[in-house]
């Protein structure tokens, strides 16, 4: 791994390059779809659409993230909506959402219009499920509340067609994206799936088929569950937990500055170009949500390895953080009581750490991964 410790040298040291620009606080629409597509490599397979996580302990970790971090960083992540949690409570400068599916990014640029179409919570609740605003909801309503609403709101055809034109026209038209007839297709492929399950849309739904599927035997929490999820401490972190919250994520999509990428973890092109643009610009990495994509690159021959050495590009610091999403840790149990706890548990580990112990030989398996991996114990009210 000598390869790996040679890149992480010049990471570390070459950080700061001479002449380097600040990040902007806006991106223009031009220079934003430059990034989306000099970022990015071809799409590729993953087995399930994931038009929501899985991952009910997404926000245990907050409260430890936001101790050690400050705000005005750069924030790497996976996958759906979770990441725009971690983004409201970590408020980066720039968020960079990288996937192997170009339906992820297509699923991002849909978020993207809706949230800049809607000004509240209850406006993008609307026009996310196109269903009519119940009445008595009001801006101090909680996620809980809100959801619950929605949930029992009747979904509405007329609107949902009328819904998604306003996305194309929000994406084509104004913003000048040039989206391809795929791109389109499966605009409306995801657009439905969240028309048809509501809030409570599941990772494991499939598009045209009503109601919720089993997962290895264990149910799926919904769209409205995860948003009524709350930290380890028991406060509640959700980007719909409150206005205040929502309007931090609506800024930044308005401001351009959540970017939606195409590429494997394990590539050649997009991790390493993200790194050669953010040392470009004098920034730093404050965190990396993997979910559990380390999983599945330790299951397939040295895809691990190539991971690491595209993360060891990356301008790091000693605070620069992984969040990973384990599964099936503890054998479903909680570490404290015992009780049987959720499927996954979300951990932290210094992303310099875990480098330089690929470097030494220390890490050879996923579990060795996990060992070099914290989570926070849980409020007594989060414990199930």
């Amino acid at each position: 791994m000598r390869r790996v410790a040679a890149i992480l040298a010049l990471a570390i040291v070459y950080a700061v390059p001479a002449r380097a620009q600040s990040l902007p606080s806006r991106l223009s629409d031009d220079d934003f779809w430059r990034l989306v597509n000099d970022l990015s490599e071809p799409g590729g397979y993953f087995r399930s659409d994931n038009f929501v996580s899985n991952e009910t302990t997404f926000q245990h970790v907050i409260p430890e993230l936001v101790k050690s971090h400050p705000s005005g960083g750069v924030y790497l992540g996976v996958g759906p909506d979770q990441n725009f949690t971690y983004i409201v409570a970590l408020r980066p400068r720039l968020s960079i959402v990288t996937d192997i599916r170009r339906q992820n990014m297509i699923e991002h640029l849909m978020y993207k219009a809706v949230i800049e179409l809607s000004p509240t919570r209850a406006d993008f609740l609307t026009l996310l499920f196109s269903r009519p605003r119940p009445a008595g909801i009001a801006d101090t309503t909680s996620a809980a509340a809100l959801l619950q609403a929605y949930v029992a709101a009747p979904s509405d055809s007329i609107a949902y067609r009328k819904n998604l034109a306003a996305i194309r026209e929000q994406l084509v038209n104004r913003h000048k994206f040039t989206l391809t007839a795929d791109d389109l297709s499966s605009l409306a492929y995801v657009y439905e799936a969240f028309f048809e399950g509501g809030p409570e849309l599941t990772y494991s739904f499939s598009v045209g088929r009503q109601g919720r599927a089993g997962y290895f035997g264990r149910r799926m929490p919904t769209y409205a569950e995860l948003m009524a999820e709350a930290d380890a401490l028991g406060t509640h972190r959700s980007y719909l937990a409150s206005e205040e919250n929502y309007r931090v994520l609506r800024e930044l999509e308005t401001n351009n500055l959540i970017v939606p990428i195409v590429g494997d973890f394990a590539g050649e092109k997009a991790i390493r170009a993200v790194g050669t643009y953010l040392k470009q610009h004098n920034a730093t990495v404050t965190a990396f949500y993997t979910s559990n994509v380390e999983q599945y690159l330790f299951q397939q021959a040295d895809d691990w390895k190539h991971f690491f050495a595209n993360v060891a590009t990356l301008p790091l610091d000693a605070r620069s953080t992984f969040i990973r999403a384990v599964f099936n840790y503890m054998g479903f149990r909680d570490p404290v009581s015992g009780a049987p706890g959720p499927r996954s548990t979300t951990m932290l580990s210094p992303i310099l750490d875990v480098l330089k112990a690929v470097d030494d030989g220390k890490v050879l398996t996923y579990t060795d991964v996990i060992q070099l991996s914290t989570a926070p114990v849980p409020a007594p009210s989060q414990q199930r």
